[in-house]
């Protein structure tokens, strides 16, 4: 796996302040997307035992919630094995902390992966630059969702990640758009 950037006290890509790995391939392209240097698989630094002392050793302090895996996409076929290896070590050394994971991919086609069992939160869905909208917290457009992975697997439900509660999501709504439950401003 290669990677363009260790990002520490971030506060834009999940809750609390995270450290982000943003990794290198991606298959989506999407259209406006803000990191295309990323796309090309071969392209960053190769993520070797020095970059991931370097990142455990930011996630180490206490005041970071968690790890953030963006790009390019964490799951773009090439990474996968690696990105699973790398989280299966973080939650062993950290249980404590949370994983984010932003992928172009959706839920439906994703849940399935063993790694998702490490994830705490996946924000899924191509970028859309039609549908862009900075106001959202976590996204980059409204057809993105922001999805509680274990609370998802659990009831088979797609939820939405909410500081306070959770909103499900209406079943013939693939994107998210049409809400039913409690409104979540995330």
């Amino acid at each position: 796996m290669r990677y363009h950037d260790i990002t520490k006290d971030d506060m834009n890509n999940g809750d609390g302040l995270r450290v982000v790995l943003w990794v290198s391939g991606c298959s989506h392209m999407c259209s406006g997307c803000q990191n295309p240097q990323t796309w090309e698989p071969d392209s960053g630094i190769y993520f070797d035992d020095e970059a991931k002392k370097e990142l455990f050793d930011l996630l180490s302090r206490d005041y970071i919630s968690g790890l953030t895996l963006s790009g390019g996409d964490p799951l773009y076929p090439g990474n996968i094995a690696d990105v699973e290896h790398l989280l299966k070590t973080f939650k062993d050394t950290f249980p404590d902390k949370t994983v984010w994971l932003y992928t172009g991919d959706l839920w439906e086609d994703i849940k399935g992966l063993p790694l998702m069992s490490y994830v705490d939160v996946v924000v899924d869905g191509p970028f859309d630059k039609n549908l862009k909208d900075v106001t959202l917290c976590w996204k980059g457009s409204s057809n993105q969702r922001v999805i509680d992975v274990k609370e998802s697997l659990e009831s088979g439900e797609v939820r939405i990640h909410c500081p306070d509660h959770y909103t499900v999501l209406d079943p013939d709504s693939v994107h998210g758009s049409s809400r039913s439950g409690v409104p979540c401003m995330y």
